[in-house]
């Protein structure tokens, strides 16, 4: 998947947590570690999103495809953002995903997996 199709998809999925009262406060959080599509507030917990698209699900839904690894570096991640932003340490840590399916025809489908895993 390209970079810019990879960005829709993020940009949908933020429209999509908005639209369900969520507050995005920061988009595409990169670090050596790893990389965090959007981190939201949803009241007082700040939410860690991965979000996934799949154009066919032959080989697997969108949310198959985020392994051990893949959730190890989100982790990470989250970790180094948290140093750099001292303000949220306290704020108890959700990690969702929002993964669309079938994006190539003129209705994909959108799965919202709250606490979809967590950091142990």
């Amino acid at each position: 998947m390209s970079l810019a199709t990879g960005r829709r998809w993020e940009d949908a999925a933020g429209t999509f947590l908005e639209d369900n009262g969520l507050t995005i406060v920061a988009r595409g959080y990169h670090c050596r570690l790893g990389e965090i599509d959007l981190v939201c507030r949803d009241g007082a917990a700040l939410v860690i999103v991965e979000v996934r698209a799949r154009a066919t699900t032959g080989f697997g839904t969108a949310v198959e495809t985020i392994t051990m690894t893949k959730r190890r570096r989100i982790v990470q991640a989250t970790r180094h953002l948290l140093m750099r932003r001292p303000e949220w340490q306290a704020l108890p840590i959700r990690f969702d995903v929002v993964a669309f399916d079938n994006i190539d025809t003129a209705e994909p489908r959108v799965s919202w997996i709250r606490a979809a895993f967590d950091a142990a």
